[in-house]
């Protein structure tokens, strides 16, 4: 048996015997999570996806090791504006605490499958096309200046497309059941507000990919590294969104550092075939870009700010209350 089909195998089972403790015993009911639940579960993520790659480092080496370490922490770091929009989504349909997770989950799930043809269709586009890796290059300079040229807080889920469709063609209510995504009113089956608010979510996460899976083709062309860094980036998502969801307004220059590591990667695509940036170095260009980011967000404090700073949540159920 192939080294190949070992770990394909090995992720599968760490993958999905994750995800049946997880959604069998720990989220089989609805509830509030809690940050030291929310914590538990975002270090049993991070070690899982570290265990993996230990196993990469052994079947595959240390380069195939390093592109998978390198892939995962950008995938990690870029998921914090996700989680901000995600904060957005939330107050502004008014989802109820217990059933966030729910729908994150649900969302994770629908993610893996469209990461899955995203990853696949680049792949193809690389390999068949090799001017490719300019436009992939492109794209993460634009995402880079389109993330700094971005209004915090401001987000319309009404405008989305797929949600405007679906009212026009199915029924909806508007009243919640639950946890549950369809009832049944006068006989006839319509969606709750909570699968709505999960059509945002799943199409959110469809822009998001197109901005971040050509960042990780910027560290290796393999598409086996490319999703496993990909899925194990996602599958912690759930847990860091509750971890840092009312503390993300601190960290006020993480989106200047996420900012860098796509400009970074989208010129490591521009020098591909001229320059090859060693994987080693660009290891700790991410690695140092996010940790002085972080830092400085904990060490310059603004001067405007304090406890009664309000989050990006809170600036939502304002603008919401003045309309």
């Amino acid at each position: 048996m192939s080294h190949q089909i070992i770990l394909w195998i090995g992720f599968g089972v760490l993958v999905l015997g994750a995800l049946a403790i997880d959604l069998g015993i720990v989220h089989r009911k609805a509830h509030v999570v809690r940050a030291r639940e929310a914590l538990v579960w975002t270090i049993v993520w991070i070690v899982l996806a570290l265990s993996f790659n230990v196993g990469i480092y052994i079947m595959k080496g240390p380069r195939i090791a390093s592109e998978f370490l390198a892939g995962y922490l950008i995938e990690k770091s870029l998921s914090v504006d996700n989680i901000f929009v995600f904060i957005v989504i939330f107050s502004y349909f008014g989802v109820p605490a217990q059933y966030e997770s729910r729908i994150l989950m649900w969302g994770i799930l629908g993610a893996f499958v469209m990461r899955a043809v995203f990853i696949a269709s680049g792949a193809a586009l690389l390999n068949t096309f090799d001017w490719m890796t300019y436009v992939f290059g492109a794209i993460l300079l634009f995402t880079g200046f389109k993330l700094l040229m971005k209004r915090e807080g401001v987000v319309h889920p009404e405008r989305n497309p797929l949600v405007r469709l679906f009212k026009a063609w199915f029924g909806t209510s508007d009243r919640l059941d639950g946890q549950r995504f369809f009832t049944r009113v006068g006989g006839r089956l319509k969606a709750t507000p909570l699968f709505i608010v999960l059509l945002v979510v799943e199409t959110t996460d469809v822009i998001f990919a197109v901005d971040s899976i050509p960042a990780i083709f910027a560290i290796t062309s393999d598409p086996f590294i490319v999703y496993t860094s990909n899925v194990f980036a996602i599958l912690g998502l759930r847990a860091l969104y509750f971890l840092l969801a009312r503390v993300i307004g601190l960290f006020r220059f993480l989106k200047y550092g996420l900012i860098l590591i796509l400009w970074f990667v989208g010129v490591k695509m521009l020098l591909a075939h001229t320059y090859k940036i060693p994987i080693g170095w660009s290891l700790a260009t991410i690695g140092v870009i996010l940790a002085v980011s972080v830092l400085a967000s904990l060490i310059i404090k603004k001067k405007d700010g304090g406890p009664g700073t309000p989050t990006p949540a809170e600036k939502v159920d304002a603008g919401r209350d003045r309309s």
